[in-house]
């Protein structure tokens, strides 16, 4: 049987694919890169729109014509109007939120940048984001992107994924490696 999330990432990734592709061939990356950022906004703060990219109880039609009404009140370009309707005639709303960080992801790789995951139990200001991107820039190499998140169960500390390294400095992690210890020793 299939992983659902490798086949919804697969979706995702083909699509994205295409906008890229599309977009920097007509020279307007961040063109899309706004959109996509202002679209990302949208669906984090609002959850009727969360429903409608992701429940199957609205009819096509309707999904079809909000997506619409969604890309004009927003001013979406053409490519990604173009794309969210695709989606939304193929049932394929649901991986919006992939696409977004896999165009992402070829953007910043377009740019020579990376962008690390930055986990934290309290919300970064900005000198923070631009010390620890100075920092994660001295170790990649690279320009790095930090795409902060707020996890209060971390209670203190910070998790930093680069690709596929990840720093584990959060006091939750902490204590649980001294509850692991604790438990050898009794």
């Amino acid at each position: 049987m299939s992983d659902t999330s490798s086949i919804s990432s697969g979706v995702a990734a083909r699509y994205a694919t295409a906008l890229f592709d599309l977009a920097k061939e007509a020279n307007k990356l961040s063109t899309i890169e706004t959109d996509l950022d202002s679209l990302d906004v949208a669906l984090t703060n609002n959850e009727s729109l969360r429903d409608l990219f992701k429940s199957p109880v609205y009819s096509r039609s309707d999904v079809v014509g909000a997506i619409n009404a969604l890309s004009n009140k927003m001013k979406l370009s053409s490519m990604v109007a173009n794309t969210l309707g695709l989606m939304a005639q193929k049932r394929r709303l649901q991986v919006v939120p992939m696409l977004i960080d896999a165009v992402r992801t070829k953007i910043s790789e377009e740019k020579g940048e990376v962008t690390a995951e930055v986990t934290t139990a309290q919300k970064l200001s900005v000198e923070q984001i631009k010390e620890l991107s100075k920092t994660l820039k001295a170790s990649v190499g690279k320009d790095v992107n930090i795409k902060a998140i707020i996890d209060e169960s971390l209670i203190g500390g910070l998790i930093v994924k680069v690709g596929s390294k990840m720093i584990d400095s959060s006091i939750k992690s902490k204590l649980s490696n001294l509850q692991n210890v604790m438990k050898e020793v009794g």
